[in-house]
């Protein structure tokens, strides 16, 4: 299943950068992760390890081991899944002129058993579009109370 949400923020692709990679802190706009932990010592680059605790439907769920796959900032961001959810997410920021940036949410996911999971995914695919929407809503929400940069 892949999923794919855009989203313009009153920002530069830097500014939006900046709070992306903030990984404790995406839990302020990201409302169906409770608890980001970086478990790896690098903080950036390719290698950088997560443990994010998610809910589905407000119920406390599973912890999604991540790694960063790709890290071209302020660009494009890449992370793999781990168990049990499998695939990968993209985040790319391109600049427009007079607005700020595009970000770019792509998901392409699946659950660990092969037939059941794709009937899960697909099943859970219009959730998990809300929850991306509202993810950005937020991001872009904390964007517009931070204030322009300094």
């Amino acid at each position: 299943m892949t999923v794919v949400r855009a989203i313009d923020l009153p920002c530069t692709p830097a500014d939006a950068w900046d709070v992306l990679t903030r990984w404790e802190r995406q839990v302020d706009w990201m409302l169906d992760a409770d608890e980001i932990v970086v478990t790896s010592p690098e903080r950036e680059g390719v290698g950088v390890r997560l443990d994010v605790k998610t809910r589905l439907f407000q119920i406390p769920a599973f912890t999604d081991a991540m790694e960063v796959t790709a890290w071209d900032p302020p660009h494009r961001l890449e992370i793999a899944h781990g168990l049990p959810v499998q695939g990968r997410g993209t985040w790319t920021l391109e600049p427009i002129p007079a607005v700020g940036t595009r970000f770019t949410w792509t998901e392409e996911v699946a659950l660990a058993v092969p037939a059941l999971g794709r009937l899960a995914a697909a099943a859970y695919a219009p959730v998990m579009r809300l929850l991306m929407a509202r993810a950005q809503r937020g991001l872009k929400g904390l964007i517009v109370a931070s204030g322009p940069a300094r």
